[in-house]
């Protein structure tokens, strides 16, 4: 009796982690969208600021990691795969979310952002011969349908902005570049331990943006003042550092299934505090789509088996 009760508290416990976690998450398009109205600071800018503020801390756990004598020494074709998958996680797709941010609502930036768990489903079948279920088919086309919808409904809704279609291709190709780290990642953490892979792919995301940041060769944002840097210090700290590391608690404690549930909470999030913080209108249409996004979410994340054991 004691250990069931011990259970349900570690569930309890793993749920809020989950769920506080995925709200964190949400809140990185609403400081972008405060960012760029407050200080007109350019996505580059602010993304490597971002980056500049998290490294600490992803140094001290590569440190630790590769201090620890249980630590194995990865292989070439390891280190290669940690790069790439840098490369397309927080380098690449964040740079597209950013400037996708600029042309599109913080609502409809989720709620096409959230299509990476289809995209992966896509890639894990292409190159990792994963078998596409019946469900996953219904899972994609339900997807799809939820975006289209909200799509069309906030095209009426924004028809004076001429870069609404480029933005929400950006957005897009987070989604897609998102989806292919997600999927590689899977295969890469079974290989090196889940903390080693995210510590380093995140080192490599940022050498990316520091790079791209230094051969662009503009630095004048910079002296945007205290304002800008904030900016950068909640990105870092609340909407990546942090959430990151609950996440990660929360895979511990419940499983990977049960977080990208919980985790579905994040589109709604966003649209309620875009809705609060930014203005942005909540319309029919969204909250359609909105619904069946999360349903087609749902359908790929959860197993019968695991339905009927909880």
């Amino acid at each position: 009796m004691k250990k069931e009760n011990q259970t349900n508290t570690i569930s309890l416990v793993g749920f809020l982690i989950a769920f506080v976690g995925a709200i964190l998450f949400s809140t990185k398009a609403i400081i972008v969208k405060k960012a760029f109205y407050n200080v007109h600071v350019d996505a580059l800018t602010l993304l490597a600021l971002r980056m500049l503020f998290s490294l600490p801390f992803y140094l001290v756990i590569a440190f630790t990691i590769s201090s620890n004598k249980s630590n194995k020494r990865m292989t070439g074709k390891e280190w290669l795969a940690i790069i790439a998958l840098g490369i397309f996680g927080y380098y690449l797709s964040s740079l597209f979310d950013f400037i996708g941010l600029q042309y599109i609502s913080a609502g409809l930036e989720r709620l096409i952002l959230f299509l990476y768990p289809s995209f992966a489903v896509i890639l894990n079948a292409l190159f990792f011969k994963e078998k596409i279920k019946k469900v996953h088919v219904w899972a994609l086309l339900i997807s799809y349908i939820g975006i289209g919808i909200a799509y069309f409904g906030e095209l009426k809704m924004d028809t004076s902005n001429p870069n609404f279609y480029w933005g929400s291709f950006l957005i897009f190709l987070c989604a897609i570049t998102y989806a292919a780290y997600i999927a590689g990642s899977g295969q890469m953490i079974a290989k090196v331990g889940a903390s080693k892979f995210t510590a380093y792919a995140l080192l490599c995301s940022t050498a990316g943006v520091f790079l791209h940041y230094i051969f662009r060769g503009k630095y004048e944002a910079l002296q945007g003042g205290f304002d800008l840097w904030w900016y950068g210090i909640l990105l870092a700290l609340i909407a990546t550092v942090i959430p990151t590391f609950m996440l990660s608690s929360a895979l511990k404690k419940i499983g990977a299934n049960n977080v990208a549930i919980i985790s579905s909470i994040g589109p709604v999030s966003t649209i309620l505090q875009a809705h609060f913080f930014l203005g942005e209108p909540i319309f029919t249409e969204q909250i359609i789509g909105t619904i069946l996004v999360l349903v087609g979410v749902l359908l790929l994340s959860v197993k019968p088996k695991k339905l009927l054991a909880a």
